[in-house]
């Protein structure tokens, strides 16, 4: 909840670059870098933003989906409005397919799982685990690799639901923080100098000729 966060400070200029993974008459494919919004905040300082960025060189731009402002990795941006719909229809239906990778605190014990716990608002930006008025939350997960000597784990994460924190609350609740998280990490929060999540793949269908889109992009840790 990018919105969330900068009603609180003035953001830190983000030096990362966006890089346009694949153009298209109808929507671009980006890659986020961390601490970055994806749109504008409301302080008048906090105007930084992947589509403030993106409508100088492409006018016509538009939001359909966000990541947080420390979460890296691939978006889609329309360019029209008829782009703008058709993909904003599939997020509605849930017939996009993201998947995320993260490193978090600890060994998960499993290679595989679910992760139901309901989430519901918090105080200030936070959310929270909620069995009373939390909504539906469901994440799939799969390790990647253990860290013996470091103690973490890598895992690759497919939201079912799209939950403000979600990823982030899911795994802290089942005792694996994500590494970097200033909001649920605890002493984790300083075990990396970002946070350690990114969004490495997304797919949907293209909004003119119906053809299944995929694009993804590797993290930096």
């Amino acid at each position: 909840m990018q919105a969330d966060i900068d009603q609180l400070f003035i953001l830190p200029p983000c030096e990362g670059q966006i890089a346009v993974l694949q153009e298209e008459q109808d929507f671009l494919l980006i890659n986020k870098p961390t601490r970055l919004l994806s749109v504008p905040g409301r302080h008048p300082q906090n105007r930084d933003s992947v589509i403030s960025r993106l409508e100088v060189d492409y006018p016509g731009v538009s939001i359909v989906h966000r990541l947080d402002f420390d979460t890296s990795g691939v978006m889609v941006i329309p360019r029209n409005k008829r782009a703008l719909s058709d993909i904003s229809k599939q997020f509605q239906a849930r017939s996009v397919s993201k998947h995320y990778t993260a490193v978090v605190a600890g060994l998960m014990a499993q290679d595989k799982g679910v992760i139901d716990l309901p989430i519901a608002a918090g105080e200030g930006p936070k959310y929270k685990i909620c069995q009373q008025t939390g909504k539906p939350s469901l994440t799939e997960y799969q390790v990647l690799a253990r860290d013996e000597k470091a103690q973490t784990t890598r895992v690759f994460l497919h939201p079912i639901t799209g939950r403000s924190h979600q990823l982030r609350l899911h795994l802290q609740a089942v005792g694996h923080p994500i590494l970097g998280c200033e909001f649920y990490a605890g002493e984790f929060a300083k075990a990396a100098s970002r946070l350690l999540l990114h969004a490495t793949d997304l797919s949907f269908t293209h909004p003119v000729t119906g053809e299944p889109v995929f694009i993804s992009s590797q993290p930096e840790f």
